[in-house]
């Protein structure tokens, strides 16, 4: 589950992973350990751009990864919501390591740029890309729950 929701993000994670437009889609996207700004800076981004306009980095040889089979399941039994994709595999991948991931809401991925990237959630994750292939299990990467 998310280390991070990102403010901009709060209330919309289930939304924007569950819209049919036709070029939507959310993105996983890798940040290197070295320079990694703590989740108390990173969670006030209102844009991917912004997330990288600090001392965080992208990592990217290991490239970014559309994330696939995305489900929005609605738990009335916990009143919560749960969002889940398919696992994430990279082939071959090295570069420098990496301290986490951010998955991002993306309007249109046949166009735009990282301003138009909007940060959901930021997962904590210690990976040195050595050229063996990862698989990065995801597994309700994001829950919301409602309180009374």
């Amino acid at each position: 589950m998310a280390t991070i929701t990102f403010n901009i993000a709060l209330g919309k994670v289930g939304y924007y992973a569950s819209l049919p437009a036709a070029n939507d889609g959310l993105v996983l996207i890798a940040l290197e350990a070295s320079g990694l700004e703590a989740d108390s800076v990173l969670r006030d981004k209102d844009d991917f751009a912004a997330v990288v306009a600090g001392t965080t980095n992208e990592q990217t040889t290991v490239g970014r990864k559309a994330l696939t089979s995305v489900t929005v399941t609605v738990d009335d039994t916990n009143d919560r919501i749960a969002i889940d994709a398919a696992d994430v595999t990279w082939t071959s991948p090295t570069g420098n390591p990496v301290g986490a991931v951010v998955i991002c809401y993306d309007p249109d991925t046949t166009t735009g740029t990282d301003a138009d990237l909007i940060p959901l959630t930021k997962h904590d994750l210690t990976w040195t890309p050595d050229g063996n292939s990862f698989t990065l299990g995801i597994a309700d990467f994001f829950r919301s729950s409602s309180s009374a």
